[in-house]
């Protein structure tokens, strides 16, 4: 089973993928956490640190490479995986970000969706930009603007692939957030059975 988490920065995403796969691993189940990063928090503080900002198509550009590589490698060793496998972050951050940024979606990263293998469920943590900012700001490690965050959320539900999405509300202790995405993996599994049973 591949599940895909998403949501814009301060959702909690990492922090609830390293607890999904800690609980299921403690259960017994073999668990694989991939991490999709682009490097955006690293850009973020060097411009922070260099007093400057990043063109944004530069950005884009460095982001959308790392993104599809670490995207493609962590498919190869899904591929390879028998087990529940968690991908914190995809290709959809990376159109969301783009969307936000005012850029084009472009033809690599929709095309890129639709030839890489449909995950079982993409859970999108949905949260409050004035909480994901509070988020942010006690975690000191980046800098989004409250601005920033309410233009990312908007470009997430904007986009087409959305409606496909399970939304699940991380406004809540990261404790709820871990037992609602449980939830939603033993019926992707119970789904997954019935229809092997139909055929």
């Amino acid at each position: 089973m591949l599940i895909v988490l998403t949501g814009i920065d301060g959702s909690g995403k990492s922090t609830a993928a390293r607890a999904l796969v800690s609980a299921a691993q403690a259960d017994g189940r073999n668990t694989l956490l991939l991490n999709n990063h682009a490097g955006r928090r690293s850009m973020s503080v060097l411009a922070q640190q260099l007093g400057i900002q990043w063109p944004r198509r530069l950005a884009d550009t460095v982001e959308t490479t790392l993104r599809v590589l670490n995207v493609l490698t962590s498919h190869v060793r899904a591929a390879r995986f028998d087990g529940l496998v968690v991908m914190d972050r995809h290709l959809h951050c990376q159109l969301a970000l783009r969307a936000a940024r005012g850029l084009p979606r472009g033809r690599l990263l929709p095309w890129l969706l639709s030839a890489l293998p449909t995950p079982d469920a993409v859970v999108h943590l949905d949260v409050e930009p004035a909480l994901a900012h509070q988020r942010i700001v006690a975690r000191g490690t980046d800098a989004e603007t409250l601005a920033d965050l309410v233009a990312l959320r908007d470009a997430y539900r904007a986009l087409p692939e959305y409606p496909g999405f399970i939304e699940l509300d991380a406004g809540c202790p990261s404790v709820d957030v871990v037992a609602g995405l449980a939830r939603i993996i033993d019926a992707e599994a119970a789904l997954s059975r019935s229809r092997s049973a139909l055929h």
